[in-house]
């Protein structure tokens, strides 16, 4: 059995199928190929985490026919506190003095990746669940993909293989595309929260000795949590009952939302930062969490994914509109440089405010919460940095949204 397409996607989550999405109306033929099951990615651990979205994300997000369908479940962040345990440096973004309805919005993951599958399977483009890519070989005019399908082989070929299949991706191992890596010995601690007092939309991001902690505002007045500790630490606490837990959490944020209480279970996801060598090899290009994995500290993971995959459909919409080839290296070339900038600014970005603000050395915590303070009242400098929290930066903008 043979499937012929133009564009093959490897990998149904938030990255694949949105790119899919983008495409639908381009005249691009397309299939999404995905290892696991639908079941499987639904009940998944990682999709109860709190995605932050930034405004530029939500712009897009609307572009593309998405965010129509799970506003009225996402809770907008109207304003910003940042502190450092045990010091006197804070400041606060505001949505309002940048007027715009919100700095960006907190959702569950399962809801937004449930509704982008949901308007994918709406579309004609096929999908094919179960199914492990599982060889590559490019030739000059398409690449051969080979697909295992419970106990039957599939052979699929297409002029471009896109690899939206996340961190553990097979089709970048199938590249032999090579990774730095930088281990944190770190681990994200995700569940949610409720205090007695009202968050008023407000999302804290609370640095300390041992990780950085951040409380974003959900609906019904709960908070997401996303605490990181060292792995011995976030072993330790997640084993903890939910009264010691909460005791812990308490010393370490304060009483800003009154006495909390735990409203989900507890995860816990080691940290490290990753970046691939090179974004693509042959006929497939490589997008998402198969290029770059950050440190949750900014909350940039997603929003600079989808910047991936709305660059990445603007220029091969525009490959099909001239009736050139979608897979031609020139065309890889391009993307590349494209979103080269945005990567190496948001990458280091999160490396190094985890670095600064990790360092206990006494002049290195008075530097940075003096920086913090002065921050607070130098308003161009704030509006800058509000600006990138909102993912509003020209950089972090694809130039087809920065025209609309």
């Amino acid at each position: 059995m043979k499937y012929d397409y133009d564009l093959i996607i490897g990998g149904a989550g938030l990255a694949g199928n949105c790119l899919a999405l983008a495409l639908k109306n381009s005249g691009i033929k397309s299939a999404v190929i995905e290892a696991k099951s639908k079941a499987e990615l639904n009940n998944a651990a990682a999709g109860d985490r709190a995605l932050a979205l930034s405004l530029g994300t939500v712009i897009m997000l609307n572009d593309l026919g998405i965010w129509q369908g799970i506003a009225d479940q996402a809770t907008p962040i109207e304003t910003i506190h940042v502190s450092d345990k045990g010091h006197f440096g804070k400041t606060r973004l505001s949505a309002q003095k940048q007027q715009v309805p919100a700095l960006g919005y907190v959702i569950t993951a399962r809801i937004i990746e449930q509704h982008v599958a949901n308007l994918v399977a709406q579309t004609e483009i096929q999908q094919f669940y179960t199914s492990n890519i599982n060889g590559l070989i490019s030739g000059r005019d398409s690449i051969n993909v080979s697909v295992k399908q419970a106990n039957k082989y599939i052979n699929f070929t297409a002029r471009l293989l896109v690899g939206a299949d996340g961190g553990q991706s097979t089709i970048r191992s199938l590249l032999k595309i090579k990774q730095q890596q930088t281990d944190y010995h770190q681990s994200a601690i995700v569940t949610t929260v409720k205090g007695t007092l009202a968050h008023k939309n407000t999302a804290y991001e609370r640095f300390t000795n041992s990780g950085p902690l951040a409380l974003l505002p959900t609906i019904n007045n709960q908070a997401a949590l996303i605490w990181t500790r060292t792995n011995a630490q976030a072993n330790e606490l997640i084993n903890l009952s939910k009264t010691e837990f909460i005791q812990q959490l308490q010393q370490c944020f304060g009483y800003r939302l009154g006495h909390l209480s735990i409203t989900a279970p507890r995860h816990a996801f080691p940290l490290k930062l990753i970046r691939a060598e090179k974004m693509f090899a042959g006929r497939a290009v490589i997008i998402g969490n198969a290029v770059h994995q950050l440190h949750p500290v900014a909350g940039q993971g997603f929003n600079l994914g989808l910047r991936d995959v709305a660059q990445l459909a603007s220029l091969l919409s525009l490959q099909q509109r001239r009736q050139a080839d979608i897979g031609a290296q020139t065309c890889l070339e391009q993307y590349t440089k494209m979103r080269q900038q945005d990567h190496t600014k948001i990458i280091n970005f999160t490396d190094n405010l985890i670095k600064l603000f990790s360092n206990t050395n006494p002049m290195f915590a008075l530097a940075r919460n003096l920086g913090l303070t002065t921050l607070d009242h130098i308003y161009p400098a704030k509006n800058i940095l509000t600006r990138h929290a909102m993912g509003l930066a020209e950089s972090h903008m694809p130039m087809d949204f920065l025209q609309k």
